[in-house]
């Protein structure tokens, strides 16, 4: 059917999209959610685990009040409510990778709930109202080997590692949202990305989707246009790239047009997303709420946080990564396009800092987004993976407003950065960048020049000072690129008259 998705354009023309959006955020606690053991990522395979995160009998939980303050924080961020009495819940089901075959998490009863986030798309706002926010634990993972898809189906065998099972999720759940029309997948890309960067804002998760501690499943439906119903929902699992959830909006979008046009009805189910392909495929029917036979854990006692531990909580917040972004947009004078490039390049923390370190926001700007964002992509690396620090940056602007160095030999000093060949000064000095200033070296290029180049002196001479520009640049090159442009213009036009 992926040959025959009809466009993007056509799907709008009968169809309303509605959205849901479930992000799972992996905390940074020390220790799992109901025992001590480390959550460091990348330890070998099940050394990271006990009984209780093994489900071994009589194995008893215990609720680690560092995830709890961490939820209630998250709930605080996304403007929820924060509930006075919750309590956790087993959510049964069978599958290789809970040892239990149940999840210990919040149903009926989340920790917060009622909330909203908005979210801006082209100047437009989004307000995506979030249904709840609860604690609960992640599984274990399993790596099925053999077979050429990674997946379980053609697979030899299949491994499991309980080392993540146990550790502290934060699952949060929006409400439908309606009314995004054609920019749905953007809406969707640009809320992901709104409640990383406050997960990272609270500290609480590195929030790092090529590791998975923040996953995002994408529900989507179709309905017909102006309907105002909701169509069956089907729910892509565990995309983990912000490109990725637009693409998979749009696909899922597309593919479900084709499915009711060809008067086929959608299954409820889940689907796996494959990034190298951009489509989804089936993966298994999706139960509803019922299906799992909820009930109240009997292990573990109900949360009852204070309204006063909740205030000092709220005490806590940091300012809000959007409004920082806004102040210090103000503070330094740039343009919406200009904030919408260096946030789009992933420079923004750079510049903050760049600035910080003594820098002017433009020149730190224009670093970032010309010279270094080219080489990080000719190196197939995010920007700030390069490997040069924003001290060095405002270094070496510094060297440029001294005079010490021109842009083009800026250039230079951070090759010499790349190289690991030292500080820009040191690199300065080895390379023999610093620019000549002496007037009589420059003035006798000037000479060389105006000489080597009669018909251009005369037409400076006759008033046609834009011919300047050729000797400036003879110059320039005579002097290996080391002369203050400048100044070199001034000798040049004070020796012609």
């Amino acid at each position: 059917m992926t040959n025959t998705l009809p466009s993007f354009e056509t799907v709008l023309e009968s169809y309303d999209p509605a959205m849901g959006l479930e992000i799972h955020v992996e905390l940074n606690t020390n220790s799992k959610m109901f025992c001590g053991c480390p959550t460091v990522f990348g330890g070998e395979p099940n050394t990271q685990v006990c009984p209780t995160c093994l489900g071994l009998p009589g194995a008893m939980p215990v609720v680690n009040a560092k995830g709890v303050e961490a939820a209630i924080r998250i709930g605080l961020a996304l403007n929820c409510e924060i509930a006075e009495w919750c309590r956790f819940a087993r959510k049964n089901y069978f599958y290789p990778d809970m040892p239990k075959n149940f999840q210990t998490s919040q149903y009926d009863e989340p920790i917060a709930f009622e909330g909203y986030l908005d979210v801006d798309v082209d100047g437009e706002t989004f307000r995506v109202e979030i249904e709840r926010a609860h604690m609960e634990e992640d599984t274990g993972k399993a790596t099925h080997v053999g077979g050429a898809t990674g997946r379980i189906q053609g697979a030899d065998y299949s491994l499991i590692d309980y080392n993540r099972a146990g550790i502290p999720l934060i699952e949060i759940v929006t409400k439908p949202i309606l009314g995004a029309g054609a920019k749905a997948p953007e809406v969707a890309k640009a809320y992901v990305a709104a409640v990383r960067e406050l997960i990272v804002a609270l500290g609480v998760s590195d929030a790092r989707m090529d590791q998975g501690s923040i996953r995002a499943d994408v529900n989507l439906s179709l309905s017909p246009k102006g309907s105002g119903t909701l169509g069956t929902r089907t729910e892509t699992k565990n995309v983990n790239s912000l490109r990725s959830v637009e693409r998979a909006v749009n696909y899922e979008m597309r593919r479900h047009a084709a499915v009711l046009g060809a008067g086929e009805k959608i299954l409820q189910e889940t689907r796996h997303w494959h990034e190298d392909t951009s489509v989804t495929t089936s993966g298994r029917p999706k139960s509803d709420a019922d299906d799992y036979r909820y009930f109240p854990e009997p292990d573990l006692v109900p949360v009852a946080p204070s309204r006063e531990w909740v205030e000092e909580l709220r005490a806590t917040l940091p300012e809000f990564p959007w409004l920082r972004r806004a102040r210090l947009q103000a503070e330094w004078g740039f343009s919406d396009l200009e904030m919408r490039d260096t946030v789009g390049a992933g420079a923004f923390d750079l510049v903050e800092e760049t600035v910080a370190a003594g820098a002017a926001p433009q020149a730190a700007r224009k670093w970032w987004l010309t010279e270094l964002a080219r080489r990080a992509n000719e190196q197939g690396v995010e920007v700030s993976a390069l490997g040069v620090t924003p001290a060095q940056v405002a270094a070496v602007q510094a060297l440029v407003e001294a005079g010490t160095i021109n842009d083009k030999l800026a250039r230079q000093v951070f090759d010499g950065l790349l190289a690991g060949e030292g500080t820009p000064e040191e690199i300065v000095a080895a390379r023999g960048l610093e620019i000549v200033s002496d007037e009589g070296a420059l003035s006798a290029a000037v000479d060389k020049a105006i000489a080597e180049n009669p018909d251009i002196a005369d037409k400076i001479r006759d008033g046609k000072v834009s011919a300047a520009g050729a000797l400036i640049g003879s110059v320039m090159k005579e002097m290996r690129g080391q002369a203050d442009a400048g100044r070199v213009r001034e000798l040049v036009l004070e020796k012609l008259g």
